[in-house]
């Protein structure tokens, strides 16, 4: 990476994954059903966007829809997928998993980081579901965490603003901060100016009409209030742009 901020992109389909890479994204977090917060994807789709990008993949290993208290089968299932991924080539893994009292299943996570071996691993934001943000930053540094990626447990990176430097200087340049929820070209240029935050996470996504021509009205697929004809795509612009505003700060 030519620039000291880092841009990363979450997308679900191979044309936004490359519509990512076009846009200037250093990396991708690969995913399926991003519009239910992501699940892990299928081999085939690493596969399919690795035969036609090299940028590096970070592969999001969540086997269910939900909260983060994962049974040990459940654990099982999600070592299973990291060995399979880092078998596969992939960069890096973004996995979690909480206890029920809020606090870092410290156990599964040493479980999952053993299975990534020389994989890159960013505690996902099931950080930001856990009682106590600084022990487990804390717990994710003795682990050997290398990312974290969080919206400052609020609903969007902007509303967590405040906890963001608090958390940066816990880091203390161990362990790195990427800025996640509602990340857009407008609100890395306020981040940037209230923080000191370097990484960045978006997914860029428009939504797009599908192409069917056919529809029948009488029957859905999809959850309630979700339409099957609409598609998720992340748009190069979007992502164009913020690296724009980053590629413009780092001259600063």
């Amino acid at each position: 990476m030519g620039n000291k901020f880092l841009l990363e992109c979450a997308t679900d389909s191979v044309e936004s994954a490359l519509a990512a890479a076009k846009g200037g994204a250093d990396r991708l977090e690969l995913c399926a059903n991003l519009i239910i917060g992501g699940t892990t994807p299928t081999l085939a789709l690493y596969d399919e966007v690795r035969s036609h990008s090299d940028i590096p993949l970070f592969i999001l290993i969540r086997p269910r829809f939900g909260d983060f208290l994962y049974t040990d089968y459940e654990a099982n299932v999600i070592c299973r997928e990291i060995e399979m991924f880092q078998k596969a080539g992939a960069e890096g893994v973004v996995i979690g998993s909480l206890n029920k009292d809020g606090s870092l299943n410290a156990e599964h996570m040493k479980r999952f980081i053993d299975s990534a071996k020389d994989m890159s691993v960013t505690l996902h934001r099931a950080f930001d579901m856990c009682a106590d943000p600084f022990e487990t930053l804390k717990q994710a540094k003795e682990l050997g965490v290398n990312t974290i990626l969080t919206s400052g447990q609020a609903p969007s990176s902007l509303e967590g603003i405040d906890l963001y430097e608090k958390l940066i200087e816990k880091a203390n340049g161990e362990i790195s901060i990427l800025a996640g929820g509602g990340i857009k070209a407008s609100t890395i240029e306020k981040l940037l100016k209230q923080t000191s935050l370097t990484a960045f996470h978006m997914s860029g996504k428009i939504v797009v009409e599908s192409g069917m021509e056919f529809r029948n009205p009488a029957v859905s697929m999809g959850l309630p209030g979700i339409s099957e004809y609409n598609i998720w795509l992340t748009d190069e612009n979007n992502v164009r742009e913020a690296r724009r505003v980053l590629d413009e700060a780092a001259k600063k």
